[in-house]
């Protein structure tokens, strides 16, 4: 028996690693890894604790865990993509006064950070 798990463990990953699977769908991967690296480079660790960053343990801002299981953001938006951009790139324009300054993102930088915050389920 112990057999015969192993050998279907080991059909099951050699089919898995053959498919060109992508979670996020086609090219979202590299725009997460985009993410990423943004996020690590501008410092949003520095106020947030976000899975998968190094160094990002932050304790201003909320945790990020399961941030694309959320149903708001900030407390006042319905947690899309469009609307976690409008949240990254302008904070002060959505809840003014909060504590997350305009950190000075493009559109783009804003979509692969929220590309990367998707994968955080």
């Amino acid at each position: 028996m112990r057999k015969l798990t192993i050998i279907i463990l080991a059909l099951g990953a050699t089919f898995l690693s053959a498919c060109d699977f992508d979670p996020l769908g086609p090219g979202k991967s590299e725009q997460a890894q985009r993410g990423a690296e943004l996020i690590a480079e501008v410092g949003c660790g520095s106020c947030h604790h976000i899975p998968g960053i190094e160094g990002a343990d932050g304790l201003v801002g909320p945790p990020l865990h399961h941030m694309a299981n959320r149903t708001y953001i900030a407390g006042v938006l319905r947690n899309s993509p469009e609307n976690m951009m409008r949240w990254i790139q302008n904070p002060q324009a959505v809840v003014p006064g909060n504590a997350m300054p305009d950190m000075g993102l493009t559109e783009s930088q804003a979509a692969d950070i929220t590309a990367y915050l998707a994968t955080l389920e």
